[in-house]
C-alpha cells in the first residue's frame, strides 16, 4: 500500500499501537534544554530510575545564556539556577551535555544538525515546540511536554496520537529577494495560526526542492505557527551532502547502507493524504507581521488589513493586536521607524543567514537610532562567521556580533526589547511581551532585518 513519508517514518517506529488510544513511538533522539526538563530528572529520581538509553540523548542550555561575557557567572538567578541544574542532572544521568562554554553549546535545534545528531528516518523529541526543525532532513520530529521528556528518559518511548497528515506544495521559483522565511511566512497567513492543527505537513514542490538545507530548516522550523504537530520534506541529494562527514553521522560501509535506506524514504507517488494544498512561489514577496501572532503577516508592498470574519470574538482579537502594535487598519507599515533589529534564533540564526544580513548591509552603515543584535545560533556558527570573513563586513558597517544562545527569541535572558519599542525581528513568534513586557516585534527575514538596520526603518530589501 503506497505511504506517505511521514507514514514510513512512524510506522517503522510503533512498538505498539493502542486501539482507539495514542502510539507508543520508539525515539530516536532526544534533545534537552535547561527550562523544560528540570521535573523530568526528579521524576527519574523519585522513581529511582535510570535513563534507559543516555547515548540517545544531548543536552544543552540555550534559552537562558547570556550573550555577551559568557566567561562570567550568570548575572540572573533564575537563569543561573536552570543552567546549574542542567549541569547537575548530566551529570548524574551520564548524559552528553554542550555546556555554556563547551565548542558544540549554542541553541540546540541549530546545534543537532551541525553534528549529524539529526538524521533523516529519524523520530527526534525536545521539550520545545520548535522541535520541528529536524523534519528539514527527513524526520518526525515534535515537541513535547515535560511529563513526556520523563517518558523518553525513562523508556526511550512516548506516547502520541497519530496526527492526520497535510501535503503543502510550492510550485515555481521564488523571486529575487525572497528568503525561505518569507515563504514560511506566507503558508502561515494563507493557513492561519490554527490551519494545520492536529496534521503533519510535508512540504513538496520546486520552491521547496530549490532550497538549501538551512533554508529547509527555517521552514520546518515555522511549521508549528499553524498549528502543525510539524513539518518535513523529503531526504534528497541536498541532504546526502549537507549529512555527509559529520561527526555523528554515518561512515563507510554505514553510509552506503543509511542511504539506500534514506532513498526509500520519500513519499510514495500514488500515497494519499489526509489534506493538499498548492501554492504559486510567484505570489509571494518579502513578508512581515503586522500584529500578535505569526499568521497575522502580510507582503511588504501590502497594507495591514481589516477583520474580514464574521466572528465577534476574532474581530476583538484583531482590534486589541493592532492596538497592542500601535498600528491601524489600512495603514501601509513601509517607512515605519524601527528600534531594535534582531538576527537570530533557532529560525535564522545559521550561517546563511548571516551571509545574507551582510550582504545586504556591505558597504554601507547601520542607522545610528537602530539598536542590533546579532546572535549566531551555535558556537559553530560563531567560528563559520569568523573564518568567512562576515564578521569584518559588519563590523565596518557598525554592527556588532554576539555570541550564541535563543538571546531576544524570548524574555527568558538579558536580551529584552524595552517596553514600547518596535523591533524588526528574525525570530519565530510576535506574541505580547514575547521579546520583552511591553515589546512590539514584527517578523521578518534576514534581509528585511538588514535593510531595516542600515535605513532605520522598515524597508523592501529590493529596493536596496
Amino acid at each position: 500500500m503506497p505511504k506517505t513519508l511521514f507514514d514510513k517514518i512512524w510506522d517503522a517506529h510503533t512498538v505498539q499501537a493502542i486501539p482507539d488510544g495514542p502510539t507508543q513511538l520508539y525515539i530516536d533522539r532526544l534533545y534537552c534544554h535547561e527550562v523544560t526538563s528540570p521535573q523530568a530528572f526528579d521524576g527519574l529520581r523519585r522513581r529511582a530510575l535510570k535513563v534507559f538509553r543516555p547515548e540517545r540523548v544531548v543536552c544543552m542550555p540555550d534559552h537562558n545564556i547570556p550573550t555577551i561575557n559568557q566567561h562570567l557567572p550568570i548575572s540572573d538567578p533564575v537563569s543561573a539556577k536552570q543552567v546549574a541544574q542542567l549541569a547537575t542532572n548530566t551529570e548524574e544521568f551520564g548524559l552528553t551535555h554542550y555546556h555554556l562554554g563547551h565548542p558544540k553549546n549554542g541553541i540546540i535545534h541549530v546545534v543537532g544538525p551541525e553534528y549529524g545528531l539529526t538524521l533523516p528516518g529519524y523520530t527526534i523529541v525536545c521539550g520545545d515546540s520548535h522541535t520541528s526543525t529536524h523534519g528539514a532532513f527527513g524526520a518526525v520530529a515534535f515537541g513535547i511536554g515535560t511529563s513526556e521528556v520523563e517518558m523518553v528518559l525513562a523508556s526511550q518511548c512516548v506516547l502520541q496520537p497519530r496526527p492526520k497528515t497535510m501535503r503543502i506544495t510550492i510550485n515555481g521559483k521564488l523571486g529575487k529577494g525572497v528568503t525561505a522565511k518569507d515563504l514560511a511566512l506566507y503558508i502561515i497567513a494563507q493557513m492561519s495560526t490554527g490551519g494545520a492543527t492536529g496534521y503533519f505537513v510535508e512540504y513538496a514542490g520546486e520552491a521547496i526542492r530549490a532550497l538549501s538545507m538551512e533554508e529547509r530548516m527555517t521552514v520546518c522550523n515555522l511549521s508549528i505557527e499553524m498549528g502543525a504537530r510539524g513539518g518535513m520534506i523529503a531526504p534528497d541529494e541536498t541532504t546526502f551532502a549537507y549529512v555527509k562527514g559529520r561527526e555523528h553521522a554515518p561512515s563507510g560501509e554505514a553510509w552506503d547502507k543509511a542511504v539506500a535506506y534514506w532513498r526509500t524514504l520519500p513519499t510514495d507517488p500514488d500515497a494519499v493524504f489526509d489534506r493538499e494544498i498548492t501554492f504559486d512561489a510567484a505570489n509571494i514577496g518579502p513578508r512581515l507581521t503586522y500584529g500578535t501572532n505569526p499568521g497575522m503577516g502580510i507582503d511588504i508592498s501590502e497594507t495591514v488589513p481589516s477583520y474580514e470574519g464574521t466572528d465577534q470574538a476574532g474581530a476583538i482579537s484583531h482590534a486589541k493586536a493592532l492596538e497592542y502594535m500601535r498600528f491601524s487598519e489600512g495603514q501601509k507599515l513601509e517607512g515605519t521607524k524601527v528600534d531594535y533589529v534582531f538576527l537570530g534564533s533557532c529560525t535564522n540564526g545559521r550561517l546563511s543567514d548571516f551571509q545574507a544580513f551582510a550582504d545586504m548591509v556591505k558597504g554601507r552603515k547601520k542607522a545610528p537610532h537602530i539598536t542590533a543584535w546579532l546572535v549566531p545560533g551555535s558556537q559553530e556558527v560563531y567560528r563559520q562567521i569568523i573564518s568567512a570573513g562576515i564578521d569584518k563586513v559588519l563590523q565596518e558597517a557598525g554592527f556588532e556580533l554576539r555570541q550564541p544562545g535563543c538571546s531576544a527569541c524570548l524574555a527568558m535572558n538579558d536580551d529584552k526589547i524595552p517596553q514600547g519599542c518596535l523591533a524588526v525581528s528574525t525570530s519565530n513568534r510576535n506574541f505580547e511581551g514575547r521579546q520583552g513586557p511591553g515589546s512590539r516585534t514584527i517578523l521578518a527575514g534576514p534581509l528585511v532585518a538588514a535593510a531595516a538596520a542600515i535605513t532605520g526603518s522598515i524597508t523592501d530589501p529590493r529596493t536596496l
